[in-house]
């Protein structure tokens, strides 16, 4: 709560009517332009609190027009009637003019650019100048750009400049190879601009607009485009720059928005014309949310959001002060206070605060609260907020004034109790006599302490001392001071100056001086609490004094905070208790916001602690429980402390206001008022105990802030307003008779713990004390001591709802107890059952009329049940439908059908209609509570067009013998079945009959079925029983009147009971015995149905009997069955049934004798699941194996696998893979069951293939011999592969290698294979050294010719050497020798050799084709070696050789 000091400027004397303010944006100047008839007009500049400043005048013999100040320098902007244009800056005072032929008409348009760089001048001529300030504010020579529009020019606004680039992000990107980033960085790059501009950027292109309602672009270039035109001048213009869309506003309030591309694209996007009077007088204000506020001198001022296209007007209340038919002149909004200021024709300033608040809903809205107003003298004509959010320029007709926001002060001390209502009025309430007084001081008052025989009022530099004389205050003193900080206590007033503090007597006479030194501060602190003095310095230090004796004395040593606070800022406040052992201290932190921690200085033990705010809880809660802990954090967490109060007498309490943490918590501001939620905490601070929760409940929102604490009670500020109906009944007294009085604005609520015990006398407030102080540390024995000698009812009540607050319920039930409270005792003890303690404590707080409490505690533990139930008992019908509906729907229906019959209890029978309705019980309830009016009744049930109602009232109508009525009503309820029995008991059966038959209703048929059996009308009875599928009846009638062909029917439509009735009266009566079998196997009973198919031969009926038996059908059946269908050659089917009966081996057996196909489902069907009781494991293996052989027999060879292996078979199923030929599956099931001679078999298998041409099968050939250990076979299988490369590819290399790993096989196999492995080996190892032999030959034809043909000759002697190296082979790479030396001599010779040794060779096999060309040329002798018989021969020898090589 706030109120406005009003300063006068003070005008030099040659001033006249003001005609202009203006406040510069960041300092506290004040622009006033003025006119005087005699004398012209005049500019000065002004202080926050009206001095003038004397170097900055500026006098001409005309009026100034414009006044726009530099947006950061202090530099004014003045524009005369004349086109003079000049800039003045602050303090100095020194003028700079602008060329004066620049413009020569009144200045309309001044307007600089958001960095000052750039001041647009316009005139009335149309003429329009952009000039260049520097740094410095130095006007830079001649007009940048000079344009003539030949119309007024009205007004201009500069284009925001784009977002600059963040150059750390492109630094960072450019160091890791961004080529982009570094051309940036590049401003030689042509292709990339002229690269970017480091830090802010400045927007240089504007808008401006004329008087014939154009508006014109103007960009960096000077070019000057037209954007728009509208209908008449334009006054003022917006751009949204989220939207990119510029708002125009006309003279005429037409409203039109555009939108503004690249390229200086404009598009019209909307045009409205504003209600209101015209706009040539109105003041029009455009907020930074697109919020258009005008004041056009009417009752109200109009607001319009233009981005959500929603408009709405605020208007004046009378019962704030407001005159009716006061009119509003002008606005302006303070966008940090979110504050809007109205200036009045009666000279009233009304500020409307805008708060945003959520509904339900989740949607945010808008609300604009009306505050008290300041009021000046004369009609205003203008308002401007100033830099500092808490200066208001008003501009009357009389003068001009500066509002200075101050927060009102107030003060609480011994009963006595202070608030300021106006800057110069005071509330003083006095609660130990009951009265109330409205003093008028001389002068503003900025503090105000109090005592009960004193009242101390500071102004800002004198202290003024009045005393109370009966009604009334009289003063006994005032002094100069200067004091920022004052404090009483009995007769000495406190102030402080640097260093010191002040102890002066009421006439201001210095008593005493508490030195500090300059480590320590200056005082700027004083707080007293009891007798005891607390002192807090600019340095962060701390100290408290001794007010008892006739000197202060202080108390302990002065602490320095900043040790033990990190981050401390400044002190925000610092209060003592009554005993003055300690303090509490709020701060704010170096970052300028305020801590959420409120701090505990214990001065005789020199520690800290704290309660955390933010989190809820304090800085140690080991002497509290959990629980309590827990509940801590819940409703405390996310807030910050704001104020803080020790106890007047008790020095283990204490209270504080916590607020939510995103409130708005600076002092200044008025918004503190409207927050929610606001909490009032109380704490006992001890020094063994530390800080212990003790209480905490939310602010009353009709009272504004907590003012102070003395037991039992808290003491609370009033509204402006609200003083009438929250304070106490006292007695009001004016000090002086021209003074209105005023509501009392202090009132005081009791403690949670003295609820009915505020009388109470100190004996029993003690006790009430100590019992909760105990009661929070839990020490039940020291709590129950302090209450012992109490026998008030009242108090014991009073502990029971401090052990709700506490949630100890045992100390609950002794309170109980001792008040005899049966009642709440039983209710308590029933709510144990409940899991949850707060259900239980809610139930305690339910019994002591606690009803906010209960609720809360409901909600906290989400038992929204019994929270429903509560509502109900309490009558809060709407909060129990509701909580029904969002949290409680099982007990929805139930909650609408409690409501609607406490409805019909208090007479509302339309409402109850709607909540039986919603409750789903409105078919019986209605009828019930409309009964008595029949007509009523008939009306609803018409209009419901319910079945079930219809049904209800034909039958009431049928009860009063109107059955044509009822008929009516039965046919709108479709009930068949009443239409039918009111048709047979008129005598219309059929009619009922029709009814029947056309809907199908079974109840409606099975009546008419009575009614027809009743008339022996046989065949209709059965009929209708038919439909209504009463069968048996029907059955019945057909064996009673010898109906056996519809017997059969009805049979088998009903249940098989009536089956099996129906197949014994066949069999009874000997005939159609095939229906009796059919009908004794539909009913289930499948022996009895074989037995007679059996007895009367009916294989027809056999047949398809049989093929629902299966295994769970009786096996001396399935056998006897399958005897008949082995007589019959339904072999397939007596195999499925012999396998059903279990007799594998017999289905087995009929399988080989009647050349049965064994199908997979067949045998899978013939496999016994292990731990089968029907065959042992050795039986089921040899069964799979006989199933095996017989599907080898039949070919199936894979089944065959299958088989075996499911006997545990692998060779046997090895063999039958290897008959199927699927080698995939051969390696796949050799590799799974490995098993040495399945491994062997398959390598076996595989050689077998053409495994020369797929690397794949030799590579599974020798890791199957390896596996299978057979390393004779694998040696075999090396040899083969060195054959291969040498007769195939003539790779003797490669065979060398494949015989080495021949012999190593061999050698491991040696120990096992006795004198065969050793000739084998010995063998092997003689053509491994002939072949080395050969390939060394080859190796050395390069380097050592002589020594290769040695070798070669020596090879050629050896007699077994075909058994390792082809003759052809060596002779052949002599004959190439000598051919490619030339000697051919030696080549023909050696050719003859091979031709003698192996006369039909075919020597294009080892000689090359151009070698043998080269030879035939040189000997000039044709060879045969290309003769078709002899190369013939040759293949049939190779192939015959491979193929023994194969076996």
């Amino acid at each position: 709560m706030a109120v406005y000091f009003d300063h006068r400027v003070k005008a030099p004397d040659s001033s006249g009517v003001t005609v202009l303010i203006s406040w510069h944006s960041s300092l506290c100047v004040l622009a006033v332009g003025s006119v005087n008839a005699s004398t012209g007009g005049c500019v000065d500049l002004y202080l926050q609190q009206g001095e003038h400043v004397e170097l900055c005048h500026v006098e001409r013999g005309f009026s100034p027009s414009l006044l726009q100040w530099h947006p950061t320098k202090p530099l004014l902007a003045v524009g005369w009637e004349t086109g003079e244009t000049l800039l003045m800056s602050h303090p100095s005072g020194e003028h700079t003019p602008l060329p004066a032929n620049t413009h020569t008409a009144c200045i309309t348009v001044l307007e600089w650019s958001s960095n000052g760089s750039r001041l647009v001048t316009g005139d009335q001529a149309g003429v329009m100048a952009v000039w260049r300030v520097d740094a410095r504010g130095k006007l830079q020579g001649s007009p940048l750009i000079k344009h003539d529009y030949s119309k007024p020019l009205t007004c201009c606004i500069f284009r925001p400049a784009p977002p600059a680039e963040d150059v750390a992000m492109l630094a960072r990107a450019a160091v890791s190879g961004d080529e982009n980033a570094l051309d940036m960085f590049n401003w030689k790059k042509s292709n990339r601009g002229t690269g970017f501009s480091l830090g802010s950027q400045e927007g240089l292109a504007f808008y401006i607009s004329t008087a014939d309602g154009s508006v014109y672009s103007v960009d960096e270039q000077a070019r000057s485009v037209a954007l728009l035109s509208v209908e008449s001048a334009v006054q003022k213009m917006w751009y949204s720059k989220r939207r990119a869309v510029l708002a125009v506003v006309t003279d005429s309030l037409l409203l039109s928005q555009i939108s503004l591309g690249p390229d200086r694209f404009a598009q019209e996007i909307s045009k409205v014309k504003l209600s209101g009077r015209g706009a040539q007088h109105a003041d029009i204000v455009w907020t930074e949310n697109g919020l258009l506020i005008t004041a056009s001198g009417e009752q109200h001022i109009r607001l319009w959001d233009v981005e959500y296209d929603d408009h709405y007007a605020l208007s004046l209340d009378e019962s704030l002060g407001f005159e009716k038919g006061e009119l509003l002149n002008c606005v302006s909004f303070c966008t940090s206070k979110q504050v809007l200021a109205a200036g009045t024709s009666r000279g009233r300033v009304a500020l409307w605060h805008m708060v945003t608040v959520n509904d339900q809903k989740g949607d945010t809205k808008t609300q604009w609260k009306l505050q008290t107003p300041a009021e000046v003298e004369g009609n205003i004509s203008q308002l401007q907020w100033g830099s500092s959010s808490h200066l208001l320029a008003v501009c009357s007709s009389s003068c001009v004034v500066i509002l200075s926001e101050h927060v009102m002060c107030s003060h609480y001390n011994q009963q006595m109790a202070a608030v300021q209502l106006t800057p110069t009025q005071l509330s003083l309430a006095n609660f130990n006599t009951n009265t109330h007084i409205t003093f008028q001081t001389d002068t503003h008052i900025r503090a105000v302490q109090v005592t009960k025989d004193m009242v101390a009022v500071w102004n800002g530099k004198y202290v003024t001392v009045y005393e109370p004389s009966g009604q009334t205050l009289h003063s006994t003193g005032s002094f100069q001071c200067e004091s920022p900080a004052l404090a009483v206590h009995e007769e000495n007033i406190y102030t402080v100056e640097p260093n010191r503090v002040q102890i002066r007597t009421p006439q201001g006479t210095v008593k005493q001086l508490l030195v500090f030194s300059e480590v320590e501060g200056n005082p700027t602190m004083l707080c007293v609490c009891g007798s005891y003095l607390a002192v807090g310095t600019d340095t962060s230090h701390v100290r408290v004094f001794d007010l008892t004796r006739r000197e202060a004395k202080p108390l302990g040593i002065t602490k320095n905070l900043a040790e033990l606070i990190p981050d401390l800022g400044a002190l925000r406040s610092v209060k003592c208790n009554a005993s003055g052992s300690q303090l509490s201290v709020l701060i704010t932190q170096v970052n300028g916001r305020p801590d959420n921690k409120v701090y505990f200085y214990d001065i005789e033990l020199d520690t800290l602690s704290y309660f955390d705010f933010f989190r809820g809880r304090p800085a140690s809660s080991l002497t509290q429980s959990e629980d309590s802990q827990s509940r801590c954090e819940g409703e405390l967490a996310a807030r910050c402390p704001v104020s803080q109060f020790w106890d007047e007498n008790e020095p283990r309490l204490f209270v504080c206001e916590a607020f939510p943490v995103n409130s708005d918590i600076q002092s200044s501001s008025q918004s503190q008022t409207e927050k929610e939620d606001v909490l009032v905490v109380t704490f006992f601070v001890t020094q063994e105990h530390g800080v212990l929760l003790q209480d905490s409940q939310p602010k009353p929102a009709t009272l504004f802030s907590l003012l102070a604490l003395d037991a039992p009670y808290y003491y609370y500020i009033c509204k402006l307003g609200e003083g009438e109906e929250q304070g106490e009944v006292v007695s009001t007294h004016a000090a002086a008779p021209q003074v209105p009085s005023f509501p009392q604005m202090v009132v005081r609520r009791a403690l949670r713990d003295f609820v009915g015990l505020e009388s109470c006398e100190k004996q029993t407030r003690d006790a009430m004390l100590n019992f909760s102080f105990y009661l929070t540390i839990g020490d039940m024995d020291e709590a129950f001591k302090a209450i012992k000698l109490i026998k008030s009812e009242a108090v014991w009540e009073n502990m029971a709802r401090m052990c709700v607050k506490s949630r100890r319920l045992d100390v609950a039930r002794v309170c109980l107890g001792n008040m005899g409270n049966a009642r709440a005792a039983r209710a308590l003890r029933d709510a144990e059952k409940e899991p949850e303690v707060e259900a239980q404590v809610a139930v305690l707080a339910t019994q002591l009329g606690m009803l906010k409490d209960a609720e809360l505690l409901y909600k906290s533990c989400g038992r929204f049940d019994l929270l429903n139930k509560f509502y109900q008992a309490a009558g809060q019908w709407q909060q129990a439908v509701e909580t029904a509906e969002s949290h409680d729907r099982i007990h929805l229906r139930t909650t609408y059908y409690s409501y609607a019959k406490h409805l019909e209890a208090m007479g509302d029978k339309n409402l109850a209609l709607v909540y039986f309705e919603k409750s789903d019980t409105h078919r019986f309830e209605v009828p019930r509570m409309l009964m008595d009016d029949n007509v009523s009744l008939e009306i609803y049930i018409n209009k419901m067009k319910d079945k079930d109602l219809y049904k209800w009232w034909g039958h009431y109508l049928e009860s009063q013998s109107d059955m044509e009525a009822a008929l009516h009503y039965y046919d709108f309820a479709q009930d068949y079945l009443s239409q039918v029995r009111v048709h047979c008991y008129l005598g219309n059966i059929q009619k009922a009959s029709e009814i029947a038959n056309e809907t199908g209703n079974r109840a409606a048929s099975y009546h008419v079925a009575r009614q027809y059996e009743g008339q022996d009308e046989i065949s209709q009875s059965v009929h209708f029983y038919t439909r209504a599928q009463a069968y048996n009846n029907a059955i019945r009638l057909c064996k009673e009147n010898n109906l056996d062909e519809q017997l059969m029917n009805l049979a088998l439509l009903s249940n098989p009971e009536d089956m099996m009735d129906t197949a014994m009266y066949y069999e009874e009566k000997a005939t159609h015995m095939d229906r009796a079998v059919m009908l004794y196997h539909k009913a289930g009973h499948v022996s009895k149905a074989l037995e007679l198919a059996f007895a009367t031969e009916q294989f027809g009926a056999l047949q398809l009997i049989a093929e629902d038996l299966n295994e769970t059908s009786d096996p001396a059946l399935l056998a006897r069955c399958s005897d008949f269908f082995i007589k019959h050659a339904q072999y397939q089917k007596a195999v499925e049934l012999l396998v059903a009966a279990k007799k594998y081996n017999e289905a087995l057996q009929l399988c080989l004798d009647q050349s049965l196909t064994i199908t997979e489902d067949l045998a899978e069907s013939l496999t016994v699941p292990r731990d089968s009781a029907h065959l042992s494991e050795t039986g089921r293996k040899e069964l799979l194996e006989k199933i095996a052989d017989c599907c080898m027999r039949q070919g199936n060879y894979h089944l065959a696998t299958k088989k075996y292996t499911q006997a545990g078979n692998k060779i046997k199923a090895m063999r039958a893979l290897l008959k199927s030929g699927d080698t995939e599956k051969i390696v796949f099931f050799a590799g799974v069951s490995r098993q040495k001679e399945i491994y062997v078999m398959a390598a076996n298998y595989l050689q077998s293939l053409d495994w020369r041409n797929d690397p794949e099968i030799i590579k599974n050939i020798i890791g199957f011999y390896t596996k299978g250990r057979a390393l004779d076979l694998l040696a075999g299988f090396y040899e083969a592969c060195a054959e291969v490369e040498i007769d195939d590819y003539q790779n003797y290399e490669k065979a060398y290698g494949a015989l080495t790993e021949a012999c190593k096989c061999l050698t491991k196999a040696k120990s096992r294979s006795g004198d065969e492995a050793d000739s084998r080996l010995l063998i092997l190892t003689h053509r491994l050294s002939l072949i080395k032999r050969f390939i060394q030959a080859q190796r050395l034809h390069e380097e050592d010719t002589v020594e290769a043909l040695c070798l070669c000759e020596s090879l050629l002697d050896e007699k077994d050497l075909d058994t390792a190296v082809r003759v052809g082979d060596v002779y052949g790479f002599l004959v190439e020798h000598y051919c490619q030396q030339g000697k051919f001599q030696q080549a023909w010779s050696k050719l003859e050799d091979l031709r003698s040794a192996r006369p039909n060779i075919n020597m294009s096999l080892y000689v090359s084709q151009s070698s043998l060309e080269a030879l035939q040329n040189a000997a000039g002798i044709r060879l045969a070696y290309g003769d078709t018989s002899n190369t013939c021969a040759a293949d049939e020898d190779e192939v015959e050789e491979d193929e023994n090589i194969n076996h």
